[in-house]
């Protein structure tokens, strides 16, 4: 056996599927097992491999034991010559493990081996070669020297960002996304040490190979694509805490006690300026806007004022000074909380929320001003022309910060995405089919040939006229075919398209699912058919108003309507579970086995079934109604549910 390829898993189903489906074809031509360790996930992830991946050996845990002790459980069961700890965001190339083993064999002097990492729109992520942690290495990292001098040796040594990323190099650290281990290696080093959680253990065990004897490489001639997921928001409070709280476990590890005390010491100082960074930029990204609105407010009634007092008055002095300095400023607060209110302020800004809250903003000031003693009225027309100009300057502040790209500016545009589908007729229509389920707001602007034998109406170039066909075609997205294109082809196409304006997604095949990422700091775009919408909150609402408008309903008729129930009592305690919430009006109805992964709902008084009451259902067919009932909710689905069964409302279950 020369590989164990090892995928810990935690809730990341979609990904997870995309990652076996380019580990299959990357064992193609080598002899392989894959273990996948599920950390006790929600989202089907088990139920998915026993259906779709059979062959792969899973190792289910009753709870979440963390990265390190889920992959010695499956590093203790691995025959491989190596073994490799590969993310379940991560997509491979076909001869990534044929490169990489081919490479160990020619160096026995290799412990451990890193690859080329980017992102899911094809940029280089740094974190593919690092070097050791030590706390001045850490500091400038942590207060940001690393990043200002880059080049520099000193201060660049955290991601060896001095050393060519396409050229291979020994380095101090590999990163858990894909490492690469000989399986001697680990006999002699030990598995990865099980104090750290999540994070840190890449490292620690990196450190442990080069203290063994070993190297450890950095090897570009492969590249994957690693999409980044939500617990690697590296912006938030809680990353910096646990990942510098893991750096903390590593210094006291293996550092001298003074050593570790200066780690743990700039590890804290480190974390307190981050909060102080991350406080700061939150007021401000919340702050900016609003001040800036104010600003332009002010001007407005600072620069019309004098205008309108010469055209009314002919009297540049007209209204006395308190008018800009204590008037105006109230004038303000009323139209930025009119503008708060009516959520102008939330991402992505909206025009129209903006200008519904100008107008109620103008509408509250007029009350008010008609309320006020004389001596405080001022003029209706200098509100009215301020509330203009707060109209138009602050629509024209929106567009010119969308325009710019500056941060927190972003409107609300609802931008029809142009998507082009790269692949085969058969499997491009069926993505095409996918992408009108998931009733995403898009146009197809056509299909991408692979070769010569690509031919319909709906094909719009070939895949080595990409740059001009995105270019011509004004494209947005590409979703690759991962069952017609591979891994490889793809990857070269985002490094080759990497300065243009194009967002990508791969479509694994025979999956509901299309995978990307936008951003590094994002768990990547999922396109996936709607069979979640009843766990959306607002349908939660809705369905939970619902609930308790129907049940007061019955509650106030009843008086009138429960002569027509047999079970009188369980009509009425139906009617308070409902209004209690420990019922629904409508829920899913009973099937025998799990309710297959679908969002939880209360238990109903009625259920899709009832809707066909002449119609013997079997179980598959319920379940198939259950499904339908959860992807596509509408309250008029309840209503019609409700209206049909109306007699069974003293139902008894």
């Amino acid at each position: 056996m020369d590989l164990s390829v090892i995928i810990v898993n935690y809730n990341v189903k979609h990904f997870l599927e995309q990652c076996l489906h380019a580990v299959q074809k990357a064992t193609k031509n080598v002899a392989a097992e894959i273990f996948v360790v599920d950390n006790n996930s929600v989202d089907g992830s088990t139920q998915l491999l026993r259906e779709k991946f059979p062959e792969v050996h899973l190792i289910e845990n009753a709870k979440n034991v963390g990265f390190s002790k889920a992959n010695n459980q499956a590093i203790k069961l691995a025959k491989g010559k190596y073994v490799l700890l590969l993310n379940p965001d991560t997509v491979v190339e076909e001869d990534t493990f044929e490169k990489v083993i081919t490479f160990m064999n020619l160096h026995p002097e290799a412990g451990g081996l890193g690859v080329k990492m980017i992102d899911g729109r094809g940029r280089f992520l740094p974190e593919s070669k690092r070097g050791l942690p030590t706390p001045w290495v850490a500091f400038f990292k942590m207060f940001g020297l690393s990043a200002l001098f880059p080049k520099s040796k000193v201060f660049g040594k955290y991601h060896l960002s001095y050393l060519n990323q396409n050229e291979i190099h020994d380095v101090d650290v590999l990163a858990g996304a894909f490492m690469l281990i000989r399986k001697e290696t680990l006999d002699k080093v030990g598995l990865l040490d099980e104090s750290f959680f999540m994070y840190g253990e890449d490292i620690d065990l990196s450190y442990r190979i080069q203290k063994g004897g070993y190297k450890n490489y950095y090897f570009p001639e492969t590249t994957i694509i690693h999409y980044k997921g939500e617990s690697t928001k590296k912006g938030s409070l809680n990353y910096v805490k646990v990942f510098y709280n893991a750096m903390v476990i590593f210094a006291k590890k293996h550092f001298s006690a003074r050593k570790a005390g200066i780690f743990a010491l700039f590890i804290h100082l480190a974390i307190y300026f981050r909060a102080f960074l991350s406080i700061c930029k939150r007021v401000f990204s919340r702050a900016i806007i609003p001040a800036l609105d104010a600003i332009l407010i002010f001007i407005g009634f600072l620069l019309i004022t004098p205008v309108w007092e010469n055209m009314r008055f002919h009297n540049h002095g007209y209204y006395p000074d308190e008018f800009m300095k204590f008037v105006v400023p109230v004038y303000i607060l009323f139209f930025l909380l009119g503008i708060i209110t009516s959520g102008g302020y939330r991402k992505p800004l909206s025009i129209y929320k903006l200008l519904r809250g100008i107008f109620w903003g103008l509408i509250a000031i007029l009350l008010i001003y008609s309320l006020v003693d004389e001596q405080y009225r001022f003029s209706r027309a200098l509100i009215l022309l301020g509330a203009a100009w707060s109209g138009v300057t602050i629509i024209l502040l929106r567009f010119i910060g969308h325009g710019l790209k500056l941060p927190g500016f972003r409107l609300d545009l609802s931008r029809v995405k142009r998507i082009a589908i790269v692949g085969h007729p058969q499997e491009a229509n069926r993505v095409k089919k996918l992408l009108e389920e998931t009733r995403l707001n898009s146009q197809l602007a056509g299909f991408i040939a692979l070769n010569a034998e690509d031919s319909d109406e709906q094909y719009i170039g070939q895949i080595d006229q990409l740059s001009e066909i995105i270019n011509i075609n004004r494209i947005n997205e590409l979703i690759f075919c991962a069952d017609n294109i591979s891994s490889a082809e793809i990857i070269r196409a985002m490094l080759d398209l990497t300065q243009l304006d194009v967002e990508y997604k791969i479509a694994p095949p025979e999956s509901v699912s299309i995978i990307g990422s936008n951003s590094i700091h994002t768990a990547g775009d999922l396109y996936v058919v709607n069979v979640n919408a009843i766990s959306k909150a607002a349908n939660r609402r809705k369905k939970r108003i619902f609930d308790i408008e129907i049940a007061l309903l019955l509650m106030l008729i009843s008086p009138l309507i429960c002569w027509f129930y047999k079970q009188k009592i369980s009509f009425f305690s139906n009617a308070w579970k409902v209004l209690s919430g420990k019922k629904s009006i409508i829920g899913y109805a009973r099937v025998q086995g799990t309710y297959e992964n679908l969002p939880e709902l209360k238990p109903g008084l009625l259920n899709p079934v009832d809707l066909f009451t002449n119609i013997k259902l079997d179980n598959n067919k319920i379940k198939r109604l259950n499904m339908l009932y959860a992807k596509d909710y509408l309250i008029l689905t309840d209503a019609e549910i409700l209206l049909k069964a109306l007699k069974k409302l003293d139902r008894n279950e």
